[in-house]
């Protein structure tokens, strides 16, 4: 067992939940790297010896750049805006540190195929931070769907929806200040992610993309929202199955609106993130006055989930999500193997927010392969 100094820039929402899972990977998967909280850094170093007290890391950064060439900072972590992921990945690949980096990868598509050349060419593990297919019950979704137990893929429907900005006079951040930060940049990459993950590559696609609420408050007054509430589009994935996928930050009511439904030729899959511990799973077997959606509940038969509970249907939670990626993380580290996904993965993400960003504003269809 050896410890391995981890380094987190960003000490929000999610470098709090990174920093937890970092301190308690070892315990629940009992994993042969060992992690140490070395250092954090975050807006300003007061913000940053703030988070090292509540966190409980050995030590502050002045700033990002301190952190990564600290030689006792092992493996990095990027838990900041995407407009901040290029400048820091490239950073620590160059002094031949492995790194997970929050989604999506970078600001853009040119961000993130950066961002993949530095990392293949540093040979160093990488990852991107996708959590949510990481729920033992959408893991076994994809061994179902990778076992033909639902049969061959026809049709896909996915969203991600969620209502913090249905409210016309919630105020102006950096979310709506940003182009990179609306529902696609910031709600699509994960439902496809999972698309991707389920139900296999995109050849084409045709979307829409409009801001909802033209301005927000801001403390000089009114401020123009410069990016999107919602998106949706329409897909062809390269093994012949349809698809449709909703992204919104002004869902009013979805809290974690997480959802996909997937249709084969012998079955289907029903899961909602809102409900996580439970997939909805259809076999067309048996008499027909028998047939219907069974729920299945997550349980230790299921992947990742033993570590945290002997119980069946007692649950995992979101803050577990995080620590099954650490663990996949320092698995990759570990080992010297590729652990799904990786910055590549992640690209091949953004090829599809490119695509639908360019599909919305030539009204057309585009084909994948273009970009």
């Amino acid at each position: 067992m050896a410890e391995i100094g981890i380094g987190i820039v960003g000490g929000g929402y999610m470098g709090k939940a990174h920093a937890v899972a970092m301190a308690a990977v070892g315990a629940v998967f009992d994993t042969a790297l060992r992690p140490r909280l070395e250092m954090v850094a975050a807006s300003s170093p007061e913000s940053a010896d703030r988070y090292r007290a509540a966190f409980g890391f050995r030590r502050a950064a002045p700033d990002w750049r301190a952190l990564v060439a600290d030689p006792a900072v092992e493996a990095v972590v990027i838990a900041t805006p995407q407009t901040e992921h290029r400048a820091i990945a490239e950073a620590a690949f160059a002094l031949g540190k492995p790194v997970f980096c929050e989604k999506p990868l970078g600001a853009s598509l040119d961000d993130s195929r950066a961002m993949v050349a530095a990392a293949e060419a540093s040979g160093q593990a990488n990852m991107v931070g996708f959590n949510y297919i990481r729920t033992p019950a959408s893991q076994f979704a994809r061994q179902l769907i990778a076992a033909g137990e639902i049969g061959r893929i026809t049709w896909f429907r996915g969203e991600h929806t969620e209502d913090f900005y249905a409210d016309p006079a919630a105020p102006a951040t950096w979310r709506t200040r940003d182009p990179s930060a609306g529902a696609l940049g910031d709600l699509a990459p994960h439902m496809i992610n999972a698309a991707l993950a389920l139900a296999g590559p995109v050849a084409s696609l045709i979307a829409e993309v409009e801001t909802v609420h033209a301005t927000r408050p801001g403390p000089d007054g009114p401020e123009t929202v410069a990016s999107d509430d919602q998106a949706q589009l329409m897909c062809r994935f390269a093994n012949g199955a349809m698809g449709q996928m909703h992204f919104s930050r002004v869902a009013t009511g979805r809290k974690m609106g997480y959802a996909y439904e997937v249709t084969g030729t012998k079955g289907a899959i029903r899961f909602d993130q809102e409900d996580q511990n439970a997939l909805w799973l259809y076999r067309m077997a048996g008499p027909e006055a028998e047939r219907g959606f069974v729920k299945v509940l997550a349980g230790p038969a299921h992947p990742d989930y033993l570590p945290f509970c002997l119980g069946p249907g007692h649950g995992t939670g979101y803050q577990d999500q995080i620590i099954i990626e650490a663990k996949d993380f320092l698995t990759a580290i570990e080992t010297g193997r590729p652990v799904w996904p990786t910055f590549r993965d992640g690209m091949e993400v953004n090829r599809l927010i490119a695509a639908a960003s360019a599909s919305s504003a030539g009204r057309r269809w585009v084909d994948i392969a273009d970009f």
